[in-house]
This record gives C-alpha cells, sequence and structure tokens, in this order.
C-alpha cells in the first residue's frame, strides 16, 4: 500500500512539474497562480498544498532536486592523479552523466533556462561546477598559470554552460551523448595547450 502511495505521489509531482515547466514558457514565475497550474493539470488545489506551500515553494523543492542530482554527479569527482589522458577520460564520463540528467528533465531545464527562467539558479550550478572541479584539476596545469587559472576556468565553465542553454532551448535536437562528446572535445582542444606534459 505504501508503494502504490508513493507512486501517486511521484506521478502527481510530475504532473505539476510539467505544468509548471509549460506555464514558465510563457511566463514568470512571478505571474503564475496555484489555480492556474492545478486547472492547467487537472488536479485538485487540496492536492497541490499537501506538498507545497506555494509555487515559489515548489519551484525551490525542484531547482533543490536538480541540484542534488547534479551533486551527486559532481561530488564523487577526485583529483584527477594520472596521466593527462587518463584524466580527461574521467573528464568525458562526468560530462556524459550530466548530460544524460540533463536531458532527463528536458522540461524543467527548458524553462528554467528560457525568458521566464531563473537565472539565479543557473549561475548556482555554474558556480558549484567551478569551484569544485577547479580544485580537482589544478595540479595538471604549471605553477606558472596559478595565477590564470581563475580565467581559464572561468572561460571553459562559461562556454560549457552557453553549450547547454544552446543545447536545452533547441528543443535537445542532438543526443546527450553527442552533447558530452562535443563539449569534451572543445575542452580538451582549449586546455591542451596550458596542460602540464605527462
Amino acid at each position: 500500500m505504501e508503494e502504490k502511495t508513493d507512486r501517486r505521489v511521484r506521478k502527481t509531482k510530475k504532473q505539476l512539474r510539467q505544468g509548471l515547466a509549460k506555464l514558465m514558457e510563457k511566463k514568470s514565475i512571478n505571474e503564475i497562480t496555484v489555480k492556474e497550474l492545478v486547472d492547467e493539470v487537472d488536479i485538485n488545489r487540496s492536492t497541490f498544498y499537501l506538498h507545497y506551500t506555494d509555487i515559489f515553494d515548489m519551484l525551490a523543492k525542484i531547482e533543490d532536486e536538480l541540484m542534488d542530482e547534479i551533486m551527486d554527479i559532481i561530488t564523487p569527482i577526485t583529483p584527477f592523479t594520472e596521466d593527462n589522458s587518463s584524466a580527461m577520460d574521467k573528464a568525458y564520463s562526468y560530462l556524459s552523466k550530466l548530460f544524460t540528467m540533463l536531458n532527463n528533465n528536458a522540461d524543467i531545464c527548458k524553462a528554467l533556462c528560457g525568458p521566464h527562467g531563473d537565472m539565479a539558479f543557473i549561475n548556482r550550478i555554474e558556480e558549484y561546477i567551478a569551484d569544485h572541479t577547479a580544485q580537482y584539476t589544478a595540479h595538471l596545469f604549471p605553477t606558472d598559470l596559478e595565477s590564470d587559472l581563475k580565467y581559464i576556468h572561468s572561460y571553459c565553465i562559461t562556454g560549457c554552460v552557453g553549450m547547454v542553454k544552446k543545447w536545452i532551448l533547441g528543443s535537445y535536437t542532438d543526443t546527450a551523448e553527442h552533447m558530452a562528446r562535443l563539449t569534451y572535445d572543445i575542452l580538451i582542444s582549449s586546455l591542451n595547450s596550458f596542460l602540464t606534459e605527462s
């Protein structure tokens, strides 16, 4: 019985999330009401309030869930102690998982990156990835580049975020695997001139 209830809750939350994503393509979160959302997905208001206090609470919880998924992918990254080639292969694995996760959450990711999305949340993701990966890749670069690493990392992260947004807003016309490979190739091409020779 508990499993059936959990399945029903997951289904309801998924419907609400899809409805919110659809509405956010047309208007900002400040303009969306609970009534409008429940009418969109044909769910009772009382059902909405079983899970969320208001629209802002719902969006915050969705963003936290997405952030948790991203952290589950990025947090296990440990210092790259192998030669550069092995380190970069490991980087590709993380990129592949990240693009797959974004593809699995296509509807809400598209809404968050769109004109009525939440750029503060996008910046939060960008900062987390930049901060977490920078500390584990710094030793791959020559010591005389230490003062420039913050710029190199910023260039790479900003470029990757731009590619992700272009992909998402283009309705995911390319596969997650293709995007992971393309991002990887561009990063390697950009970094090769800086990396310490193994």
